[in-house]
């Protein structure tokens, strides 16, 4: 077979291709499981934590999210369900699209939906040193405790180091990053409505 031919190419082509194809599959196989385990970490660790759970060490995450936290199946979806410091807290799975996609987070209230008990986020393709900024402890940190107003809570510029006053219902947005701040607004309140209504008809229990 003459190697500048249509057929010669064609067939080059076809087997390069196939053997990336065969090696990337190879390597998804031997890996699924433990992507698997770190997905599931990674929710149940953020969980934990936005609904107040504290844990010394990765390896307790397991046991402290099968002793403590339940869940309720309901017509809005999965709500997790913990009692801390004798307070039933509830939590849910919230997404909603950012700047460059999908803002994936967990999101945990008291009973009466009157504060935020905590605020995670899971996974997010928002701009590094921007948006990305989301993911940082002084952003999601500064929504535990925040009182929920009557439609929800505020994300505005402040001094982008947190907003110190728990009972303004207001955050501080990340400098320079108003769309995911904005998307972020929109997702967490959203989601608080859904509490709401949840609430107002008894299935928060």
């Amino acid at each position: 077979m003459k190697r500048d031919s249509m057929l010669y190419t064609v067939l080059f082509t076809f087997i390069i291709c196939m053997v990336f194809v065969f090696f990337l599959a190879l390597a998804n196989e031997l890996t699924k499981d433990r992507v698997a385990a770190n997905r599931r970490f990674a929710e149940r660790s953020a969980i934990l934590s936005a609904l107040g759970i504290g844990y010394s060490a990765p390896g307790e995450v397991d046991s402290l999210y099968d002793a403590q936290v339940s869940t309720l199946k309901t017509d809005a979806g999965l709500i997790y369900k913990a009692t801390v410091d004798g307070q039933p807290r509830y939590a849910t799975k919230v997404a909603g699209p950012g700047l460059w996609g999908t803002i994936q987070a967990i999101l945990a209230v008291d009973q009466q939906v009157e504060r935020i008990e905590g605020f995670r986020i899971l996974a997010h393709n928002e701009t590094p040193g921007l948006g990305g900024r989301i993911d940082e402890a002084w952003f999601q940190t500064q929504f535990r405790g925040e009182k929920i107003g009557p439609e929800g809570i505020a994300v505005r510029q402040g001094s982008g180091k947190g907003d110190p006053d728990p009972d303004n219902s207001q955050v501080d947005a990340v400098t320079g990053a108003s769309r995911t701040s904005q998307a972020i607004e929109d997702i967490v309140n959203k989601e608080l409505r859904m509490f709401k209504t949840l609430r107002d008809k008894g299935g928060l229990q």
